[in-house]
């Protein structure tokens, strides 16, 4: 008799590949591949923030590195969810783009606790692996200026990636209407259960003790910012997630 096998949950990506990403009025995205980058919002989004002074970004063409970096916190892919919550449903996502948030305060003081990466971005980005940009993908730099002292500070980083986070959703809500079948990629997964078998449990330590130090789950968007809960305000206790949850985007790291 065929071993018995229990489909908990469903997860679709639906990839959208970007061909091009120029400088535009507001930020854009179109389904044939086209992507528009804008600086409107930026002053609003440091004025909302009590410890950011400036926000500026710049837009990196693949093979363009050779460039000054402050301190990379995060890499962070556009995505959304278009039907379900992270780790079921349908998930939109882009392809050949990507965000860098980087920081430093007012006085030049890096944003790091152990080590920063500063410099030349060529030499601070190791491109081609998972979680960072290919040799082909174009870099938002998102690049953010905290008050004296605060790039230390709980408060401060955390700031950094909320701004990051509104930018990014405009993108977002974008992507949420894009019609399914014009995806460039579909990927399908499923989290199964195998009763009387052996159940796996994946241990993940994460960083809990402060500033970009931290660790956020169960934001409303696939790596976002908003509705996350710190890792560090939940006591640092254990946390159990789903293979799908973990694959769709549920922990963003503030490191």
């Amino acid at each position: 008799m065929a071993d018995e096998v229990k489909d908990l949950r469903k997860l679709v990506i639906k990839s959208f590949h970007m061909n091009s990403v120029e400088w535009g009025e507001h930020n854009d995205i179109k389904v044939d591949g086209n992507m528009t980058v804008s600086k409107e919002m930026l002053d609003g989004l440091a004025a909302e923030e009590e410890y950011i002074e400036k926000i500026d970004i710049q837009l990196i063409k693949p093979g363009d590195h050779d460039r000054w970096t402050n301190t990379i916190m995060d890499i962070i892919p556009i995505s959304t969810k278009v039907l379900g919550k992270i780790g079921d449903g349908i998930t939109h996502t882009i392809t050949g783009v990507y965000v860098m948030l980087t920081g430093v305060d007012v006085n030049g003081k890096q944003c790091h606790e152990f080590g920063s990466s500063e410099g030349n971005l060529k030499d601070q980005l190791y491109l081609n692996r998972a979680g960072t940009p290919g040799d082909d993908d174009y870099i938002i730099s998102f690049d953010v200026t905290l008050t004296a002292g605060m790039g230390q500070e709980r408060p401060g980083p955390t700031a950094a990636h909320r701004a990051c986070d509104k930018f990014i959703q405009t993108y977002r809500e974008k992507l949420k209407k894009f019609r399914g079948e014009k995806c460039t990629e579909r990927h399908e997964y499923h989290d199964i259960v195998r009763p009387g078998k052996k159940r796996v449990l994946i241990i993940k330590q994460v960083a809990g003790q402060g500033a970009m130090y931290d660790t956020h789950f169960f934001a409303e968007e696939p790596s976002g910012v908003e509705g996350g809960r710190s890792i560090i305000d939940m006591g640092n206790m254990p946390i159990l997630v789903t293979p799908n949850e973990y694959r769709d985007g549920i922990i963003r790291s503030m490191q």
